[in-house]
């Protein structure tokens, strides 16, 4: 529980969760189609939110995300949306640090592994439901390792009632029967291979059936559109601050080799797979983090069979009967209601430094706005959804042939100034970095607002006369 407040409080006070958990502006979308749906009562069919692709199929594959979202916006506005987040947040830390003992995990080792893990976890820290699939996660595999007999009608229904939680909150609910297999191979056992196929069958309780896996499925295995998403590239491990998250991988890859010496299957399997994929790529990583727990299992292994460490292991198992005390649930609440009244006195919501927060209000009623697709959650968001963008994150709606001529028009590639023609924009909202803001005005383009982030253009009456 303590590991868990001072996560809390470190998110909110010092890494500037009411901000920067609003730095993507996916939350912008996800917070009103989750209001959508409250208000309607029912699902989205076809898209509510763009111009390029009017009335185009569409579903929210993470409906239950959105409404918690959507809930915790009508209550709180953003503040609300971040508190929930950083319940969420507060929550892996606890869930991981018992996850820690479940696996016999040594206290210091433990204790040494939270700063490299929040340090990798914390580049996806956003107001999005990737970080409530964590949770999911870390709770399965929490029930998972505890000690099991013939697989019951209470395992059933804990495992079912996983799934399909997960399945209608975040697309990584295949982790819960993949995992299960993986450990039914790795330990030859039954009870995880009925947990597998009771998970599996739970995913199609869903309000999409078999269609949302074969979605899940295109746009995992479509390469040529994950080459478009920056998060699902190579890490840059050279960047700034990345020594952290190099401590994680490097851990992973010693739990990994030691937990396949003591003949820790599950472990070595699981923290194998997640290796390779953080290297392929960067949404991974977060994810291998929160498996450190099966690391420390098997290095704390290894380190018991040394008799010279007996002593150092005594002092961390002493220390780790000291955190006991500090395992009030009753003290939940609390850490909540102290966040909830620091929230209030702080500056919630999307970076204006970041989004066109001052520029939004000048956008003409009518106008046919190019942005980019950074800024197009936070207009879906900050205009209720009532203007229609051009492009926001949703990059599995929009698709490949629509994101390469968006590349294209964005870089100045060659024909772009066709494709840009073809849609007859009335006006673009530009970062002030974007060589279209060179650009335009060359084509007669007026500059009509500037701030620090964001620049307005609008075309030349020409161009505007029977603009739909």
């Amino acid at each position: 529980m303590l590991g868990a407040a001072l996560t809390f409080f470190y998110a909110l006070l010092l890494f500037d969760a009411p901000r920067r958990l609003f730095r993507d502006s996916d939350a912008g979308w996800h917070i009103r189609t989750g209001e959508r749906i409250v208000d309607e009562r029912s699902l989205p069919r076809t898209d509510p939110y763009s111009f390029s692709r009017p009335g185009a199929p569409w579903f929210a594959w993470e409906w239950g995300s959105d409404v918690l979202m959507g809930m915790a916006h009508r209550l709180g506005g953003l503040r609300g949306v971040a508190l929930l987040y950083l319940a969420a947040i507060a929550a892996c830390t606890w869930l991981w640090f018992r996850l820690h003992w479940a696996l016999e995990g040594d206290f210091l080792l433990a204790c040494a592994m939270a700063s490299p893990m929040l340090s990798t976890v914390n580049m996806h820290w956003l107001a999005r439901p990737h970080v409530l699939g964590w949770v999911l996660l870390l709770a399965w595999l929490l029930y998972a390792v505890r000690p099991h007999g013939r697989f019951s009608g209470r395992d059933a229904a804990v495992v079912a009632g996983l799934s399909l939680v997960w399945t209608n909150l975040h697309a990584s609910f295949f982790l819960l029967p993949v995992m299960a297999l993986l450990f039914a191979i790795a330990q030859w056992s039954r009870w995880f291979a009925a947990a597998a196929l009771v998970a599996s069958a739970t995913t199609f309780i869903n309000p999409y059936g078999w269609t949302l896996h074969w979605h899940v499925y295109q746009y995992l295995t479509s390469g040529e559109l994950l080459a478009q998403v920056g998060e699902f590239q190579t890490f840059n491990f050279q960047a700034e601050g990345a020594a952290q998250i190099i401590v994680t991988v490097a851990l992973a890859a010693v739990g990994a080799t030691l937990a396949a010496i003591k003949k820790q299957w599950s472990g070595a399997l699981v923290l194998a797979l997640f290796f390779v994929l953080a290297l392929r790529s960067a949404r991974a990583l977060p994810v291998l983090a929160l498996l450190l727990p099966f690391a420390n299992s098997a290095i704390s292994a290894t380190l018991r069979e040394n008799k010279r460490l007996e002593s150092l292991l005594r002092y961390s198992a002493n220390l780790r009967r000291l955190e006991y005390g500090f395992r009030g649930y009753a003290w939940a609440p609390v850490v909540l209601l102290a966040g909830l009244l620091v929230l209030r006195g702080s500056a919630s919501g999307f970076p204006a430094d970041e989004f066109p927060v001052a520029a939004a209000a000048h956008l003409p009623e009518q106008a046919r706005l190019f942005a980019p697709d950074k800024f197009g959650g936070y207009l879906i968001y900050h205009f209720r959804g009532e203007r229609k963008v051009f492009f926001d994150g949703r990059s599995d709606f929009y698709g490949v042939p629509f994101m390469k001529r968006y590349v294209d028009m964005v870089q100045l590639r060659p024909g772009w100034l066709e494709e840009w023609n073809r849609w007859r924009f009335t006006h673009a909202l530009l970062p002030v970095r974007y060589s279209l803001v060179d650009a335009l005005p060359r084509l007669g383009w007026r500059e009509t607002y500037r701030d620090s982030t964001a620049v307005l253009l609008a075309a030349p009456p020409a161009l505007q006369e029977g603009t739909p």
